[in-house]
């Protein structure tokens, strides 16, 4: 399968995916490379107690640097307190940051409930790859099955992603710290 066909799942409290959502979070923090090609599609599952499906974003660019390189750079854009931010990453020796644009929410959040009736579904404990065919198992019959299905499928051409991903880095994104952070961009071939 192609990669450009695959979203992310990522599980969030449910505080930082509404914070994506409304616009106050455009940067997911995370602990672990998370090497994801621009233009790919992530689907935010909100845990408990939301425990549901709750919208989409678009992945614009993964920066992957130090914890203090990455909290440098995207203080601002995370919608997280330092102290936070400091405790999720203590020991790690990476972090990432994925780049966030057009956060949608969907206008009927689909429930943990509904996704197991459709499949064998297990919320990630941080993010996992999903097919469209398994996308739609999981939210057949749902009143937002055709919105969700919507969300996930566009996905703009590669060169379109990469300059999208490229302007966001030229805008600010980039390093403080004279470029030790990795811009890890996909381009397709």
């Amino acid at each position: 399968m192609n990669e450009h066909e695959r979203s992310l799942l990522m599980s969030l409290h449910p505080r930082y995916a509404s914070a994506i959502l409304d616009g106050r979070k455009s940067v997911e923090l995370r602990r672990q490379r998370v090497a994801v090609p621009p233009g790919t599609k992530v689907i935010l599952y909100a845990t408990s107690p939301v425990m549901a499906l709750v919208g989409t974003a678009t992945v614009t660019a993964v920066q992957v640097g130090t914890p203090s390189e990455i909290w440098k750079a995207h203080r601002e854009y995370g919608a997280i307190s330092r102290r936070d931010y400091l405790a999720y990453m203590e020991g790690a020796e990476q972090a990432s940051a994925l780049l966030l644009d057009a956060a949608r929410p969907f206008s009927d959040p689909v429930p943990l409930a509904h996704l197991r009736a459709g499949g064998s579904f297990h919320p990630p404990q941080s993010y996992r790859y999903v097919d469209p065919e398994t996308l739609r198992g999981w939210v057949q019959g749902h009143p937002t099955a055709d919105e969700v299905l919507r969300e996930t499928s566009p996905r703009p051409a590669a060169g379109e992603a990469k300059r999208s991903g490229e302007k966001q880095a030229k805008q600010g994104t980039s390093s403080p710290l004279g470029g030790n952070m990795v811009l890890a961009q996909h381009v397709a071939a």
